[in-house]
This record gives structure tokens, sequence and C-alpha cells, in this order.
């Protein structure tokens, strides 16, 4: 059963964020196995963090509001709100299973506040810069509330354009990175192997380079 939980930073944050980073990351490593998506958005500099995105396969919906309540930020009043609900992984993968990579192009969140009847259930099939796509539901599934997907676009224009406008109330579009991927027990690709407690990921700073790119990192880009 997948999630989508979307932590959004309350105003001037960033000082508490940067202080109870080792403890996200720390709480974060818990759920390495069952994670399908993470990653920080931005605002319009690019530079600045304006919340935490991560999708999940949880049990129930009471597993998915203990993640989303229970987080080390939420917790210290660092987020003024948070969108969870129940998603649809309708690419069957991770996105670190993206073909694409992690790197090159720019990603964005793509989030449509659905109204009325459902619509854009399924992946477009002409889109292959799709990084993970499904629909927002009821926590029973059977209310259709929205879509989130994740893109690799040119601009935010054509992000946007993943969804069909007219059956939305409101499509907002983040400019968004990859979160690290999940370390197993010492596996370097990222996927379990064997032993279920995940493994401890390094730790870092702001500025450090990211991973395979040569270049700085953004503040917040691990999450």
């Amino acid at each position: 059963m997948e999630f989508f939980c979307y932590h959004r930073d309350r105003r001037d944050s960033l000082a508490l964020r940067e202080e109870l980073r080792e403890a996200h990351w720390s709480y974060m490593d818990g759920y390495a196995a069952v994670m399908i998506a993470r990653g920080p958005t931005f605002g319009q500099d690019g530079r600045t963090p304006t919340g935490s995105l991560h999708i999940l396969d949880l049990p129930d919906p009471t597993a998915a509001r203990a993640f989303a309540f229970d987080e080390p930020n939420y917790q210290a009043g660092a987020y003024r709100d948070v969108l969870l609900r129940r998603w649809r992984n309708t690419l069957g993968r991770t996105m670190w299973d993206f073909p694409g990579g992690r790197d090159g192009g720019n990603r964005y969140l793509v989030l449509g506040l659905g109204t009325g009847p459902a619509a854009d259930l399924t992946a477009p099939a002409d889109r292959h810069d799709l990084i993970a796509y499904g629909p927002l539901l009821s926590d029973d599934g059977t209310t259709w509330l929205g879509t989130a997907a994740l893109v690799r676009a040119a601009d935010p224009d054509e992000a946007r354009a993943v969804l069909t406008a007219a059956r939305y109330a409101e499509i907002e579009v983040h400019d968004w990175a990859f979160g690290r991927s999940p370390v197993l027990n010492g596996s370097s690709d990222g996927h379990r192997r064997g032993d279920p407690r995940p493994a401890r990921i390094a730790s870092g700073t702001a500025g450090r380079q990211a991973p395979g790119t040569g270049a700085p990192q953004r503040p917040g880009e691990r999450m």
C-alpha cells in the first residue's frame, strides 16, 4: 500500500532544518527498505528548501500517519503542514529505477489537486520522462483526490503538461531534486541484501558535491 507524503516548510525554518539534519536522516534510514521516492523541493531561487517529499510502501494509513507525524522536523515545528495521501505506483518501480538516472535535466514535482470525476489514472504512454506517477486517493483507496508525479522536463510548463489541466482545481509545480538512494546492508545499488535492517547512510553537509555530478549539492538535497 503506497503513500505520498509532502511536508511543506514553515517560513524561515532553514536554520532549524539544518540543526535537525542528522535526526531527519537517521529517521529516514529506518524506512529505507520501503522508500519509493524521496527528495527536497526548492523555491524560485533553486536553492532554498521549501519542502520534503517521500513516497513509501507501508502497511496501512496508521503506519503512514506515524511516519508523517513522528518525523523530527515535524515534531520540532519546522513544517507548516503536511499532505499525506494514499497513492498508487502506476509505473511499478522506484525512482532509482528511472532509466534517465538521477542527473541531467530539470526535475519537478507536479501535484494536481483533483475535483470531480477521476482523471489521469494511468501514466501517459508517450511520456518517457516520468520518474514516478500515480493518483492520490482516500485512505480506503476508493475516492480520487488528484495526481502526483515526478518528472524530468525542460521547464515548469512542460512538467505541468503531464496532467490534464481542466480536470484539476489546482496544479502545483515544484523544483525538485533526487534524494539519495537508500543503502541497505552495505549494498552499493540501493537494494536489500538479506538483512532487513537499514544500514547507516553516510552523513554530509550542505555544499558538498552531489554524488556523481561534481556540482555543489543544494541545501537539504539528501532528504
